[in-house]
């Protein structure tokens, strides 16, 4: 099995027509299934055009409508990308993922708030995407890098996704899904919510989870973990830590009155029984050893 999306989903490219669209498509349709998984793109000022061979559609409704599509990507620049969030929620699509970086906090605000009882789950922004090894990869990660398995990987920073996921096939350790869950601050799911999904699938014997400086999320997981986890988890929070009031990395990677360290994190987390590595070269080695 695997969360999210797998060879039956069918995707939707919203920006399908720009430069970066255009590039992560057509290797997102190279992987595995993604020939079959890649049904429509969006451009409203483009409609009936295709991109070698999907049709491009006017809005996502009729995407959706003519090919069955239930998962959107976002490629759309920053000033427009929340409206395409929030034209797919309004569509009703099963799963959102938006790849964009820079959104204005101000905008996606906004969207969260629209998005409050709604049926759609978002990913990012400002992520690599989702990957389900050997099935389908929906974002901008190396395919090539990941391999089918029973290890679930949820991580802030989508350079240490990849880095895990290296670490990992080192160890002979292939992944069920591996999520880039994107490190704004306002943002759609987050660590404890892909959590409760690896916890709920068969085939996830664990999980690395990769977090960062700022915020409160990974010591909410952690506690969660703790109480209803019934799988190894392992752990490694990235980030310099930053004076007070600055940043580092993400947008989201705020610091504040003294909240949110790395060291803080770590020490939660360890509370709540997780394995933690404060050396991230050796996260796929301590997710082996949990295993044993």
């Amino acid at each position: 099995m695997s969360i999210l999306i797998n060879q039956n989903s069918r995707v939707i490219t919203q920006g399908i027509t720009g430069k970066t669209g255009r590039f992560h498509t057509r290797m997102c349709r190279e992987y595995a299934n993604g020939g079959s998984c890649f049904v429509a793109g969006v451009n409203p000022r483009k409609p009936g055009e295709n991109f070698e061979g999907v049709p491009v559609y006017g809005t996502v409704e009729e995407a959706k409508d003519a090919t069955g599509g239930n998962v959107s990507v976002i490629y759309v620049p920053p000033p427009y990308a929340a409206a395409a969030i929030d034209e797919a929620v309004e569509a009703e699509l099963d799963l959102v993922i938006c790849i964009t970086e820079g959104i204005p906090v101000r905008d996606m605000i906004r969207t969260r708030y629209k998005m409050q009882g709604k049926k759609t789950r978002l990913i990012g922004p400002n992520c690599p995407g989702i990957i389900t090894p050997d099935e389908i990869k929906i974002g901008i990660m190396p395919g090539y890098i990941h391999k089918k398995g029973r290890i679930g990987v949820v991580s802030r920073s989508g350079t240490l996704t990849y880095e895990a996921v290296a670490q990992l096939m080192e160890q002979g350790l292939g992944q069920s899904t591996c999520i880039g869950i994107g490190g704004d601050p306002v943002n759609g799911l987050k660590h404890l919510d892909v959590m409760q999904l690896f916890n709920d699938d068969e085939e996830t014997e664990a999980v690395l989870m990769v977090g960062e400086i700022g915020g409160t999320d990974e010591e909410d997981c952690a506690r969660w973990v703790k109480e209803h986890m019934r799988k190894p988890v392992v752990g490694f929070i990235a980030g310099v830590t930053a004076p007070p009031g600055k940043r580092m990395g993400h947008a989201g990677a705020i610091i504040s009155g003294g909240k949110g360290t790395a060291q803080e994190k770590l020490a939660v987390m360890e509370e709540c029984g997780i394995r933690v590595t404060r050396n991230p070269a050796e996260m796929g080695k301590l997710l082996k050893s949990a295993l044993n």
